[in-house]
């Protein structure tokens, strides 16, 4: 199991909750810090000293206050330390539910485990570290469905079409009359609406602008 771990989370609660997690796998080496500038300074600290740490656990929101901090959240923090420690095994603990940002913290800041705080997450925690510490992937079960049909949807030509149009800063009521010019079909305001909607949906965005900015990130436009 692993041997020294560090728990970078801002609200002592949840900080506690996690140490007391790391109390019954007999993980006694924890240290924690409630800001993300402190985190680095402590992993960089112990990687020199030839005393690095197995495992950081960290959230991905950090509240501002008084302390001012180079690092913004957790997502600094990861790219950083995995720049630096690509060996170093990471946990996210975080109450972001959006299965386009957690997916995106695997495949571009390889993060090892992502956990939502939500209803017994204290035992989805300890799979995580368990799954982790085997040398496996963890994510909360609420949200690998999620994830699942999130990249199982297939972008067609006319959805690539119509959010490219949206990209390029052309309203919405606007791209019936672009369509029907191209002798793209179908080309109605009500047809246009439909996939914008069933996009939103199954993706879980709320506004054209998410939509844009995912399909951008993701290189599907």
């Amino acid at each position: 199991m692993f041997k020294k771990v560090l728990i970078a989370e801002d609200h002592q609660s949840a900080n506690i909750s996690v140490q007391k997690t790391l109390e019954d796998f007999g993980i006694s080496k924890a240290n924690y810090v409630f800001y993300c500038d402190d985190a680095l300074t402590w992993i960089r600290n112990a990687y020199k000293k030839e005393e690095a740490y197995d495992l950081l656990i960290t959230d991905l929101f950090f509240e501002e206050d008084h302390h001012k901090s180079k690092l913004a959240g957790g997502a600094q923090l990861i790219k950083v330390v995995k720049n630096e420690q690509p060996n170093l095994k990471i946990i996210v603990f975080s109450a972001e539910s959006r299965p386009a940002a957690v997916d995106t913290l695997f495949k571009e800041l390889s993060i090892d485990g992502y956990v939502r705080k939500a209803r017994n997450d204290a035992q989805a925690l300890k799979e995580a570290i368990h799954a982790v510490y085997k040398g496996g992937k963890y994510i909360s079960p609420d949200l690998r469905q999620k994830i699942k049909q999130q990249n199982s949807y297939e972008f067609s030509s006319f959805d690539i079409t119509i959010i490219s149009l949206l990209a390029q800063g052309m309203l919405q009521k606007d791209i019936p009359l672009y369509l029907q010019q191209h002798n793209i079909k179908p080309a109605g305001l009500s047809s246009i609406e439909k996939r914008l909607n069933l996009m939103k949906e199954v993706l879980e965005f709320s506004k054209n602008e998410q939509l844009v900015a995912y399909c951008k990130d993701m290189g599907i436009i």
